[in-house]
């Protein structure tokens, strides 16, 4: 198993913040998904379960796909080139997980998505459960990120590229919202 590696006192820690934070806001969402799955189950496609379901439906289609994306082009691959086995296994796992991540919920999302628009050709108990089985790999990888992977990184990743990094990820951004229609 690999150990944590405590963080680098000269490093920028700027880009690792985010991606924390980023995390609390992923369980936030993953409780909203969770409630509405059941308050669903029990009291059928209301109009606050509609609107809240289309939030989640962009949030987890948009926000969710970015953070993974700014972990495989800036975390993971200072892990990747690590010489120690455990490392690169565990970052193996990662992207995994988002592949796996992205199949569950692309089984979640047109159900949300009919929810949205006041459908129900879908089985409620058969959502809640898709959804408790996302809910539970997403909380399991977020544990390894912060246990294993966000340390031994915060010590792997060139300081000096934090910035550019950042950067990156604000213009990645920047550039779906704007193609969306987001200000």
């Amino acid at each position: 198993m690999l150990a944590p590696v405590a963080p680098a006192a000269s490093t920028d820690d700027h880009l690792f913040h985010f991606l924390d934070l980023f995390h609390k806001d992923i369980q936030h969402r993953l409780g909203q998904l969770h409630a509405l799955a059941t308050d669903l189950e029990a009291d059928g496609p209301t109009t606050a379960i509609r609107t809240q379901a289309r939030e989640l439906v962009n949030w987890f289609s948009a926000e969710a796909r970015e953070h993974h994306l700014d972990e495989e082009k800036h975390v993971f691959p200072a892990l990747l080139s690590s010489n120690v086995e455990a490392v690169v296994d565990t970052t193996h796992r990662l992207i995994q997980d988002h592949g796996w991540l992205e199949a569950d919920w692309n089984e979640i999302e047109p159900s949300l998505s009919a929810v949205a628009e006041g459908n129900t050709w879908f089985d409620p108990a058969v959502l809640r459960h898709a959804v408790e089985v996302f809910e539970q790999l997403y909380v399991d990888h977020i544990v390894l990120e912060e246990s294993l992977a966000y340390p031994e990184a915060r010590v792997r990743v060139d300081p000096s590229q934090l910035d550019a990094m950042g950067v990156e990820m604000a213009k990645r951004r920047a550039v779906r919202d704007a193609q969306s229609g987001k200000d």
